[in-house]
């Protein structure tokens, strides 16, 4: 027996039903911006891009919040789909003049999806947040003081 118009709009829309959902799914975002032990992040400054050979590793961030300052790195999806082992870093760096120094300092070695720096008490400084994947590539976001 051959489908009546009706049956095969019925058809597409069901397609329909369970294409939209994977795709405001995959418009959601990718991951949660709050740091370990502290919901009650801020973003301050630019976001820095972390590229190695053109391709986008990862995305720098500097927050603030329950008193400190926070470095958060996130590895793109791209980069994890394509690699099968990496390695970040996230770091508060005060800042005098020019130069910059890691006051809080944390790396993952086993391909983190994302990486906080542990909070540094730094919200009276200049500071920057530095991303980077250790010896290949690194970034950092604007100067806030």
């Amino acid at each position: 027996m051959k489908a009546g118009p009706i049956t095969r709009r019925l058809a597409r829309l069901a397609a329909l039903a369970t294409v939209v959902p994977a795709m405001a799914l995959a418009a959601a975002p990718a991951h949660a911006e709050s740091a370990p032990g502290c919901a009650g992040t801020t973003q301050i400054g630019s976001t820095a891009l972390v590229t190695i050979g053109g391709e986008t590793f990862a995305s720098v961030k500097q927050f603030k919040g329950c008193g400190k300052n926070w470095a958060y790195v996130y590895v793109w999806s791209g980069y994890r789909a394509s690699h099968s082992h990496w390695q970040a870093c996230a770091s508060i760096a005060t800042m005098s003049g020019s130069h910059g120094t890691l006051v809080d300092l944390r790396c993952d070695y086993d391909s983190p999806t994302q990486v906080w720096s542990t909070g540094a008490n730094t919200l009276a400084d200049c500071t920057q947040a530095v991303g980077w994947y250790p010896d290949v590539a690194d970034a950092h976001t604007s100067t806030r003081c």
